[in-house]
């Protein structure tokens, strides 16, 4: 592992395992930073040896969100500079929302602010039972503006109306009660249960996943309406007669392994 580098991507087969490094600061977000876990996440998305992606931190905490350093400067910048600073944040959101691989959030220690973002981009969300989680800006007079979509979407309004104006720390049983995160684990027990849900979705269909995600953004963001009941037919109809439809069922019908499927 490169410890200069501020995010570093180890591969696994079809598994991406994307580690915030930079464990001096708990992970901590400025705009060097924010640019690069951007650009590292769209290069995995046009990777299609790429099936999985794994979002960690290397250290004691998941991620801090906003750098100290980085808040001074933006104190000083221009509101068009701010502008163009917080969309930048809100860009690499947006882009971890919505990669088409399936993402897991692997929580450990602290996720602040924007490291709560990063979790709820995510498809799944395990943390340890140590992890603590805190929507901390409006103790410095801001708001988690950003990461707002995105939160408000995981745990639902009502939660995030409380944590966003109380800024009071959460445990993981919260955390998951709220809708935050899928699991809790003991925290010697996170890497096994990750692997474990690895190998079940190693069996699926990488296609499959992918559509399977941007059905459920569908399908989770409209009304159920003549529309979207065309659209999902459309679908499956469009997935059972593509090349890993076909062969999935084949192989089902045959009773062997389909050909994504890894020796």
């Amino acid at each position: 592992m490169n410890d200069e580098a501020a995010i570093v991507t180890q591969r696994d087969g079809g598994v991406a395992t994307v580690t915030l490094n930079r464990p001096e600061r708990h992970n901590a977000f400025d705009d060097v930073f924010i640019g690069e876990l951007t650009r590292v996440l769209r290069a995995l998305e046009g990777d299609e040896a790429v099936h999985v992606v794994i979002l960690a931190g290397r250290g004691k905490s998941f991620s801090a969100g906003a750098d100290l350093t980085w808040m001074q400067r933006m104190a000083g910048y221009t509101r068009a500079q701010n502008e163009a600073d917080a969309l930048a944040l809100a860009e690499l959101m947006e882009t971890l929302d919505g990669l088409a691989k399936p993402t897991v959030a692997r929580v450990h220690g602290a996720a602040f602010g924007g490291g709560v973002g990063l979790v709820a981009c995510c498809d799944i969300a395990i943390a340890a039972d140590t992890a603590t989680f805190c929507l901390s800006e409006v103790k410095l007079g801001l708001i988690p503006a950003a990461i707002s979509p995105y939160v408000v979407k995981a745990m639902g309004e009502q939660q995030a109306r409380r944590y966003f104006v109380t800024a009071e720390r959460f445990d993981a049983s919260e955390a998951v009660r709220i809708g935050l995160v899928h699991e809790q684990v003991p925290a010697e027990g996170l890497d096994a249960r990750i692997a474990t849900l690895l190998k079940q979705m190693r069996g699926n269909g990488p296609e499959a996943m992918a559509a399977s995600k941007d059905l459920a953004r569908r399908v989770g963001r409209g009304p159920i309406d003549r529309a979207m009941i065309q659209d999902t037919a459309q679908r499956i109809a469009a997935v059972r007669v593509g090349a890993e439809g076909q062969e999935g069922l084949s192989a089902f019908l045959e009773k062997r392994k389909p050909a994504w499927l890894e020796e």
